[in-house]
């Protein structure tokens, strides 16, 4: 999908539409009152209060490699956007994004990831397999496995947009009803909506940016990316020092066509380029096409490591 443009604005639409978004309101309120499963070993969520791309799996990797790193067998937990997959599907090699989805391959790369809507079920699945935490991409307003501990993820650039609910804005849920269920929030970028100031006075917010992976060196480069906001990855690009020449943005989770990767490696060899894509965006390339391309992923860089690091063990603790 692409993000419509009144979900950033108060004008006709936002009011039209509003009656719609007290529904909205109603039934996530019903969906998470009600109780999950506790699970024997500890759960950790990345979500958001809003629809879109803020960073939750990019969040979700670092997570996991810092837990890794203290030699925690991890697994990921994913419903698996757009994933045709069912019940509790470990991920494995021989799936693609269209069958579990393309966060679900990026996660699988890391460590043992599991797709399914039942997160409690997937939880069971990754136990049973040897996981001793297990993190959650997404699934804030998914009750069906208690959160130890869940960090709301927040875009500064995009914020929470008219801060209104679906459909006349991007909220799943009201901010402090999202946030009172959170044990800290992740600030990813400037806070350019001034969101801070809106979250609960005694919830910690952690504060990150985005590192790109790119090699200035590389040359002149066309990038495109089907993400929730694709001007983040060129925006990463440009600060890593890359030379772009072109852009080309597609939809969220967008499926691409042989047709469209022929034109944009057609535009790319007009204007001397390197087409260059995100990981998530990849993995959803054809197979005979994906070789031409280079992914270049992000990674997230945090303004005062030390306070993820204490915060890891003291949780673990």
């Amino acid at each position: 999908m692409r993000v419509p443009a009144f979900w950033d604005s108060n004008g006709v639409w936002p009011h039209l539409l509003a009656p719609f978004s007290t529904i909205t309101a109603a039934a996530t309120a019903h969906r998470v009152a009600r109780p999950g499963w506790r699970a024997p070993v500890p759960v950790i969520c990345c979500g958001n209060a809003s629809v879109g791309g803020s960073g939750k799996t990019t969040l979700a990797l670092d997570l996991g490699e810092r837990l890794r790193a203290r030699h925690v067998a991890v697994a990921f937990l994913t419903r698996g956007y757009g994933g045709r997959a069912g019940k509790a599907l470990r991920v494995t090699p021989d799936h693609d994004a269209r069958d579990v989805g393309d966060e679900a391959m990026l996660l699988a790369a890391l460590a043992p990831t599991y797709v399914g809507a039942d997160r409690a079920a997937s939880a069971q699945a990754a136990i049973n397999a040897g996981a001793e935490v297990l993190i959650m991409d997404d699934g804030l307003q998914n009750p069906s496995l208690r959160k130890d501990f869940t960090f709301l993820v927040i875009d500064g650039a995009a914020g929470f947009g008219n801060a209104r609910m679906l459909p006349a804005g991007p909220l799943r849920e009201p901010v402090a009803i999202a946030a009172a269920r959170c044990q800290a929030a992740v600030l990813i970028g400037p806070d350019d909506r001034g969101v801070v100031q809106t979250l609960p006075a005694g919830l910690p917010v952690l504060r990150a940016g985005l590192r790109s992976g790119i090699d200035p060196s590389l040359g002149r480069l066309h990038a495109f990316a089907g993400i929730g906001r694709p001007e983040k990855f060129f925006a990463s690009l440009r600060a890593a020092g890359a030379t772009l020449v072109a852009t080309t943005a597609f939809p969220d989770h967008h499926a691409y066509t042989g047709p469209e990767i022929a034109r944009l490696l057609a535009d790319a060899a007009l204007s001397g380029a390197i087409l260059v894509t995100t990981p998530k965006d990849h993995v959803r390339l054809p197979k005979d096409a994906a070789a031409g391309i280079r992914a270049v992923g992000v990674s997230l860089h945090w303004d005062a490591p030390e306070e993820i690091e204490a915060l890891l063990r003291r949780w673990a603790a």
